[in-house]
């Protein structure tokens, strides 16, 4: 990756910072994807421990008789999608943790490049990266027998609503990267955040088939919101208001996490 000191006609009244900046967060988004180029090993464990829930939820799960409301794989498969990108934004924390004690972020600074490129940079990689992941859990699904109902432009929209809020979750992980002292700690750090929002919601069973003290978070909580809208959209099933609550809380969400990572990157960078 290069980014070049800018020559004065490229610094014209005529031209548009904005477009520069644009130019650093694609750069640096590019940079971060060559990671999954030069290490596919990291792309393949992203992918295996999702590839066992899948395969773990739908064969013993229902096995044991816990999920008694019908088709169980096309209700577990979307849930299973929402998980993933969820996962997959935690990348973002370990990411800039690793530039950061790598100096990276320091020589970033030095350079004539936009500040907001670094955080944008990397959230938009690893939003790309959960495309990637996306489609190959789709295809993992379909061979255990998940078979949407919802028609090609509603699977597209569960797929971008699932994104949207993995990347505004991401910039919480952002925040979380750049506080932490090494990447280790940021993926440590990330666990007790994220095991509660996903184990404890409606990824892998119904509402009411959750303990009756834990539906009333279950109920109230983003994920589970984001999830009833994914699986409505991919099952052609009614999403109420599902829908607008998941874009309301990811909306709110970047516009409270997005302060504070930008803020932490200002203290050290």
């Amino acid at each position: 990756m290069t980014i070049t000191a800018r020559t004065t006609s490229e610094t014209a009244p005529h031209h548009s910072s904005l477009r520069y900046a644009a130019r650093d967060v694609v750069t640096l988004a590019r940079r971060n994807l060559l990671a999954l180029i030069r290490v596919p090993t990291a792309l393949v464990f992203m992918v295996i421990q999702p590839v066992m829930f899948v395969l773990l939820f739908r064969y013993i799960f229902q096995a044991l008789g816990a999920f008694t409301h019908g088709d169980y794989v096309n209700f577990l498969v979307p849930g299973i999608l929402v998980q993933t990108t969820i996962f997959g934004a935690v990348g973002t924390a370990i990411g800039l943790a690793e530039d950061l004690q790598r100096g990276l972020i320091e020589r970033f600074k030095a350079l004539p490049m936009a500040r907001m490129a670094v955080l944008a940079g990397r959230t938009l990689a690893d939003s790309l990266r959960n495309v990637i992941v996306l489609v190959i859990i789709t295809g993992v699904g379909f061979l255990v027998g998940f078979r949407p109902h919802g028609g090609f432009f509603d699977y597209i929209a569960a797929c971008l609503v699932m994104l949207l809020f993995a990347y505004c979750l991401s910039w919480g992980f952002a925040f979380v990267g750049l506080a932490a002292p090494n990447s280790e700690t940021a993926q440590a750090m990330t666990f007790p955040l994220i095991f509660p929002l996903t184990f404890a919601s409606t990824i892998f069973i119904p509402l009411l088939d959750l303990p009756r003290w834990l539906q009333g978070f279950a109920n109230n909580q983003p994920v589970s919101e984001t999830t009833t809208a994914v699986r409505a959209l991919m099952t052609g099933t009614p999403a109420g208001n599902s829908i607008w609550v998941s874009l309301i809380w990811s909306v709110g969400l970047v516009a409270v996490l997005a302060p504070l990572a930008v803020n932490q990157f200002r203290k050290i960078a």
